[in-house]
Formats: C-alpha cells, sequence, structure tokens
C-alpha cells in the first residue's frame, strides 16, 4: 500500500466535518472508519431500513458508501481549499450485502 503525504494538515478534521453535513449519510445510517491519507473507509449497519424486497442491501445505498468513501480518500489529499465531486462511477456487484455491516474501502491509487 502507497503512503501519502497530506497536503492540508486539517486534512482529517475536513473529512469529519464534510461527512458529518451529509443528511443522505445520516438518514442511512451510515458512518466514517477508518481514516488515512488516500484511505477512507464507511461503515454501514445492516438493517431492515437499507435493504430492499429480497432482504439485502439496496445497491443504491451500497453505491452511496462507496461513492463517499471514493470521494473522501481522494478529499483527504487535497490541499485545504479544494473541492470535488463525484461526475461519474460504475460498480459491479460480485455478491449481495448481508451480515452485520458493509464497509466501504475507499483506497487512492494516483492522486491528480
Amino acid at each position: 500500500m502507497t503512503i501519502f503525504e497530506p497536503r492540508d494538515p486539517a486534512w482529517e478534521a475536513r473529512i469529519r466535518d464534510s461527512f458529518a453535513r451529509q443528511p443522505a449519510m445520516a438518514l442511512i445510517g451510515a458512518r466514517l472508519g477508518r481514516l488515512a491519507p488516500g484511505d477512507v473507509e464507511v461503515e454501514l449497519p445492516v438493517r431492515r431500513e437499507v435493504s430492499q424486497q429480497h432482504g439485502f442491501v439496496h445497491g443504491g445505498v451500497v453505491a452511496m458508501i462507496a461513492d463517499s468513501a471514493a470521494g473522501y480518500a481522494a478529499f483527504s489529499l487535497l490541499p485545504a481549499d479544494g473541492t470535488l465531486l463525484s461526475v461519474e462511477f460504475k460498480q459491479t456487484f460480485l455478491a449481495h450485502g448481508r451480515g452485520e455491516a458493509l464497509v466501504a474501502r475507499g483506497r487512492e491509487l494516483r492522486p491528480g
């Protein structure tokens, strides 16, 4: 795993503040997990309210936490005045979401 040096010494506080201002993450019950420069986890307790008709976590909800994890991994390496917004991403499901919690891991491979 590559170790990145954040450009903003307050990167972690910026991520926590930004995440706390996302009503969508609060609505689904997601929370921040592991935070490191270029490496962010978003955790989601599995519960009925985020499931689809077969009882699995809804794919749209899975995409929500994946989008946030990836975005915050990139955000952690931006300068203090930097911002970002996802404009496109693709998600392929290899298995259905089940268990006690899902964890989305966003890892920066190459900033820029």
